[in-house]
């Protein structure tokens, strides 16, 4: 019977697992997950109205001010069925969000053998870090993208109408909200291969113009409208959260390095032999 070697804390006994028993594993992860994910779609499929004004409240506002300007703006459906797509589509991805504890710990429990416990201890780290980050990112989109969509209209010739097929607002209003927060995460992988001991303080401080570039690269391909103020909304909170990380590594660097001074030596590089040797 093929075997998958896990090293666990429990020991030898829990440290090896047949493969059909590893595949049993994470059948049952997946299943519990997808359960989870089900029932908050079904919660979800109940509080539509709010959830589907929450998404649209964007538009919505944009929509309030510009028809004082005498613009037309709607949101449409044009499909027969699309109403019902449309509230299955939002009740799965509130499920998705609203079960995310539980598949997200799912999948911590089937891959936690595995880990060695440093390994562990920075996984949880990571996690407990990440989700403000991403939530918060995800909520500065929320608040700017009225500005973003505004700047869009602005763009329309006069005496055309907007008429904004939903489910395509519904996709742009997804992927504005989570680039935003993956845009957060950045600087937290960038402290996480520090800590890891793959990416050092140094090189991370060397290549600040570099890393300056990128963020603004990224904040322009990541707004949708292209404006500099939202581009700049973006860019800041990065760039201060990477230069609070560059901080955090420059200490982690010098505290590797009182616990052995050749901890940055390269491998092409020849250490210095004691005095007494």
């Amino acid at each position: 019977m093929a075997q998958v070697e896990v090293t666990g804390e429990a020991g030898s006994a829990a440290g090896r697992m047949p493969l059909t028993d590893h595949l049993r594993e994470l059948r049952t992860r997946i299943f519990r997950s997808v359960l989870a994910i089900v029932v908050g779609a079904v919660a979800a499929w109940f509080f539509y109205d709010q959830i589907f004004g929450a998404i649209t409240a964007p538009v919505e506002a944009v929509v309030a001010e510009m028809v004082g300007d005498g613009r037309d703006i709607k949101l449409v459906m044009p499909g027969v069925a699309d109403p019902f797509i449309l509230k299955l589509q939002i009740s799965t991805v509130a499920g998705v969000v609203l079960a995310s504890p539980i598949w997200l710990y799912q999948m911590w429990r089937f891959v936690t053998p595995g880990l060695h416990k440093h390994e562990k201890r920075w996984s949880l780290l990571f996690v407990a870090i990440a989700t403000p980050l991403f939530v918060s990112g995800t909520l500065l989109a929320y608040v700017f993208l009225p500005n973003a969509l505004g700047f869009l209209f602005d763009f329309t010739p006069d005496d055309v109408s907007n008429f904004i097929d939903v489910t395509r607002y519904i996709g742009f209003f997804l992927r504005t909200t989570i680039v935003f927060g993956l845009g957060f995460l950045l600087p937290l992988v960038a402290l996480m291969l520090n800590l890891a001991g793959v990416l050092s303080a140094r090189n991370l401080v060397r290549s600040w113009r570099w890393v300056l570039l990128g963020i603004f690269v990224f904040a322009a391909v990541a707004t949708p409208d292209g404006n500099p103020l939202t581009m700049t909304v973006l860019a800041a909170p990065i760039i201060l959260m990477i230069g609070v990380v560059m901080g955090i590594a420059t200490l982690n660097d010098r505290r590797k390095r009182r616990r052995d001074p050749l901890v940055d030596l390269r491998d092409d590089e020849l250490s210095e032999l004691p005095e007494d040797a």
